[in-house]
Formats: structure tokens, sequence, C-alpha cells
């Protein structure tokens, strides 16, 4: 049975994952060159693959430090199984290095409730949600989870200015770096991305596949993540609720994004993972829940030799 393999995290379970994401992965950019190979190519390609498997370990790491869920290897077959069904996905790797970096300050945002070092937390949050709009401009909105966190755990007066140092310590590295290697300037323009509402590409059977599949299973599972907030005890609330925020503010990333392939819901994907490990963890609906896992582990599949 699925969910009994799935239900205990082991290393066989997230040997196996990886070795799923990484199939897919090299099936997509490692089996055509449109200009000829590359050693410079594959090398990039390769440490894109190693930021998306560490994507997949940090946010593994993040729950389980964090009792976001429990200990279940649920949130990473998720996670990879989402990555895997949008192949302009595979193939982005801005979004893939912004989403690790999403990550990194979410990690921080949430070792906050700690109460210990908050503004060594809330900057290195800052600055790496500041990295992470270098790949992915609208990655930015994601300051609006720090900003929460800070009211929720540390709303002092000073707190609120220190995730403008964190953006600042960037720009000046990277305006620096420019002027060193480029010889010019980086300006709002190099940065900024323009947003595109064009949402005619999620109509791509493609895309349209795994993303309604992928909807459907959040419509199924957002109820009962809310009951699960309020069964909580008052120190863990928060922090479910910040995963529930970080939802919200993912899915204002998609929209605002310059891309319409399916690559932009990778932020989607994280706050999606624990929302979802949550109902599989859960006792009822077991024969259900084994239709519903069969399902979304066969998506890439169905997306990859049927659609």
């Amino acid at each position: 049975m699925l969910t009994s393999f799935f239900s205990k995290s082991k290393p066989l379970n997230l040997t196996v994952i990886i070795l799923l994401m990484c199939v897919f992965y090299i099936g997509v950019n490692f089996t055509t060159w449109e200009n000829g190979f590359s050693w410079g190519e594959f090398l990039e390609k390769l440490a894109v693959l190693l930021v998306l498997v560490l994507s997949l370990l940090v946010l593994n790491f993040i729950a389980k430090k964090n009792e976001l869920t429990k200990r279940s290897a649920y949130k990473t077959l998720l996670f990879a199984v989402f990555a895997i069904s949008f192949f302009n996905l595979l193939q982005n790797g801005s979004v893939i290095i912004a989403n690790l970096c999403i990550l990194f300050a979410l990690r921080r945002i949430i070792s906050l409730r700690s109460h210990k070092f908050i503004q060594k937390k809330i900057f290195d949050a800052a600055f790496w949600i500041s990295i992470a709009t270098l790949y992915h401009f609208w990655s930015g909105l994601f300051f609006a989870i720090v900003f929460f966190a800070i009211l929720n755990f540390a709303s002092a007066f000073r707190n609120w200015l220190v995730p403008l140092v964190g953006f600042l310590a960037v720009a000046s590295l990277t305006i620096c770096f420019h002027l060193l290697v480029y010889d010019q300037f980086y300006t709002f323009s190099d940065w900024f991305q323009a947003s595109n509402f064009d949402f005619s590409g999620y109509g791509e059977v493609k895309v349209l596949v795994p993303l309604s599949i992928t909807l459907g299973l959040l419509l199924w599972t957002l109820f009962q993540y809310f009951g699960t907030i309020q069964k909580a005890s008052i120190t863990r609330r928060p922090i479910l609720s910040m995963i529930l925020f970080s939802l919200a503010v993912s899915i204002a990333v998609a929209i605002f994004s310059p891309t319409k392939d399916g690559s932009e819901l990778i932020f989607f994907f994280v706050p999606l993972s624990i929302i979802a490990s949550n109902y599989f963890d859960s006792k009822k609906d077991r024969i259900f829940k084994e239709i519903i896992l069969a399902t979304l582990i066969l998506m890439p599949f169905i997306v990859a030799f049927v659609v």
C-alpha cells in the first residue's frame, strides 16, 4: 500500500523520491541539446538539479524540525511529484534557485518562534528573499511573510527596520559585483520583471492536467488544514497560520509572474505539500487517500506519455 510505504520518513523513502525527481529532470533536460552538447551547459543543468534536490531536503528539514507535519515522507513526495509534473519548471533554473532561497528564508522566519537571535534571523530571511528576487523579481512578495512573523513573534519597532537592512545589503553587493565585473551599474530595469496577465498558457493540456489535479488536491485538503489550525496549541498555531499565509503569497507571486507556463507555481508547491501532508497523515479516508496518492504519483507519467 502506498500510504503505508510513505507514512514513515526513512532513507529508503527519500532515496526513491529523489531518484524519481532525477529521472524526470534528466529526461527533460539531458535528452536533447538544441545547439549541440556543451560541457558548460551540462554542468549548469547538473547544478540546477542539485539545487532542486537540496530544495527537497530543506523542505523535509523545515517540516520535521518545526513539526509542521508528522514524520512521514508525504511532504517530500508531494513536492517532488508537483515539480516533475510541470516540465517547463524543470527547464527553468531561475525559479528553482529562487525557490531554494525562499526555503532558506522560511527556515529562518519559522525559527523566530524561539525568540532567540531575532534580529539576525530577520536579517537572514530578508537577505535570502532579496537574493531570490535577483532570479525571480516577484518572489519579493515573500517579504510579507517576514513582516507577518515580526508581527507575531517580535513586534518591537527596531525589528521592522531589519528587513530593509537585509535588502540594502544584497542591493549593495549586487551593484558592486556589476561594477567590478561588467563595469556598469545594476539598475532597476535590470532587476524588474514586468507582469504578464495572459493565462492562456494554462490552457495547454500539459499544464492544464497537472494544474487541475493540484488545485483539486488543494481544495480537498485545505478545509482539514483549517481544522488542524483550530485544534493546534497556542504556540503552534501561528506557525501553521504562516504556512497558510505563504500559500496566499505564493498565489500572488504566480499571478504577477512574467511567465505563465507552470514554472512560476514552484513557490506554491512548498506550502501545498505541507498542507496536503497533514491530510495524508490523518487516519481517516484510508482507501480514498490511496486513490489520491496513486493518482498523484501517476500524474507526471500521464503528462509525459499520455498527454
